[in-house]
């Protein structure tokens, strides 16, 4: 049975207490092997305990492991202020005002700790955004660089991009929750106007590429690339999430965003120094590997799942959840910041077959719990299912990750600003 292979198989952590010493986390390094990117995950955002979790195992993959990127869950052009930060940049009280717009998804203790580690550091730790800009709520961190590019690098597609932000201007919102609804209050011919017009800037952004790289340099026109494909990303997002609130959308146009963000992982191991490993932080539905399925159907492809195909063993996916206690909703409300409210959940008894009951019958109660599953045996009793906030995701857990960590409780973080 399952639930007797992982008690001979998973260890025990001491502490969640990111600054407690880490030799109980020495078996993550034979199970993470020589992977070049090890994603880390969460059942639910905003979680106190997974927090911690992240932040004492970022500790160790960068103290123990050699990690010298931090990619997370993220707006890819906005991250680049956050970068610039974290290698010195300005005071250590402006990391509040440089991500004040963004989603409070525990980015800040992370980066306060890497900023001091590097200020010692023989290899300095960078950070990578992967994701589309505002997390779909607005194109406009991507589109304004673009446009302060193009004034160098090629004026005569400087009106296609403003055309762009011009139309963006009318629906940015904090995530896409916000920003769908009022996109689709355009009328259909600025919808289509919109994609026309960042359609044709990316072919011709392509279509130059020699010019640009002449005028701006390599590096530069590559990033301003991104920037764009992520602004194209995100307006194929908000059509994909607006229909869904109509009724009328496929899940799986939603793999939009996913694509990208896998993207974006390879786009920083590409650029960051040769032997580079990467710690990925997001949420267990983006890290996974297997499709995300509703009904027995393909919903979305998933980041881990372009991520292994791309790297095969190279990708390690860490899922991490809870066995009990409370997880944070998030439960549409248009007139709010960022188009839902957080909702203080109480969890149930963790069902038959999920991986959080086989680590509560495996493991004594009040330990958290860490197990590789790649060796993992599968079939009858093999967990089906793991937490999505209250709810769960079906999926075979053994080959939608390769380990999983088990907290026994979990609560909602303080002062969340929603």
């Amino acid at each position: 049975m399952f639930t007797i292979w992982l008690r001979e198989h998973a260890t025990t952590l001491t502490t969640l207490d990111p600054d407690a010493p880490l030799d109980d986390l020495e078996p993550l390094r034979e199970l993470i092997g020589d992977a070049r990117v090890v994603g880390i995950g969460e059942n639910s955002h905003f979680i106190h305990e997974f927090a911690l979790v992240r932040r004492r195992l970022l500790r160790f993959l960068v103290e123990r492991c050699g990690f010298t990127v931090l990619a997370f869950e993220y707006g890819f052009s906005e991250a680049f202020a956050l970068d610039t930060w974290l290698h010195g940049t300005g005071p250590d009280d402006d990391l509040e005002r440089i991500s004040a717009a963004a989603l409070p998804m525990g980015i800040q203790e992370p980066l306060r700790s890497l900023r001091l580690h590097n200020r010692t550091a023989a290899r300095p730790v960078r950070f990578g955004g992967v994701d589309i800009p505002a997390a779909g709520g607005s194109l406009l961190p991507a589109l304004h660089p673009v446009a302060d590019h193009l004034r160098e690098a090629d004026p005569g597609a400087l009106p296609q991009a403003e055309t762009a932000i011009r139309i963006a201007e009318r629906f940015a919102g904090g995530s896409a929750a916000a920003a769908a609804p009022a996109w689709s209050r355009l009328d259909a011919t600025e919808q289509d106007a919109l994609t026309a017009a960042l359609a044709r800037l990316l072919i011709r952004f392509r279509a130059t590429e020699p010019l640009q790289v002449a005028r701006t340099g390599r590096y530069a026109y590559e990033v301003a690339l991104r920037r764009l494909e992520a602004a194209c990303h995100a307006d194929h997002t908000l059509r994909a999430m607006a229909a869904l609130f109509a009724g009328t959308g496929l899940t799986i146009d939603t793999s939009a965003r996913e694509v990208y963000m896998a993207g974006s992982v390879l786009w920083h191991l590409e650029h960051a120094e040769p032997g580079a490993r990467v710690v990925l932080m997001a949420h267990n539905a983006h890290l996974q590997k297997e499709p995300v399925t509703l009904d027995g159907h393909e919903a979305t492809l998933p980041m881990g799942h372009y991520l292994h195909r791309a790297l095969g063993d190279d990708y390690f996916a860490l899922g991490v959840s809870s066995a009990g206690g409370r997880t944070a909703e998030m439960r549409l409300e248009e007139s709010a910041r960022f188009g839902f409210v957080v909702d203080d959940t109480p969890l149930g008894a963790p069902e038959r077959g999920s991986i959080e009951g086989a680590f509560a019958d495996a493991l004594p109660a009040g330990v958290t719990g860490l197990a590789g599953l790649r060796s993992a045996p599968r079939g009858d009793g093999s967990p089906d299912r793991t937490r999505l906030q209250s709810a769960y995701l079906h999926t075979p857990i053994a080959d939608a990750f390769d380990g999983m960590l088990c907290v026994p409780s979990s609560r909602v973080a303080d002062g969340i600003d929603i």
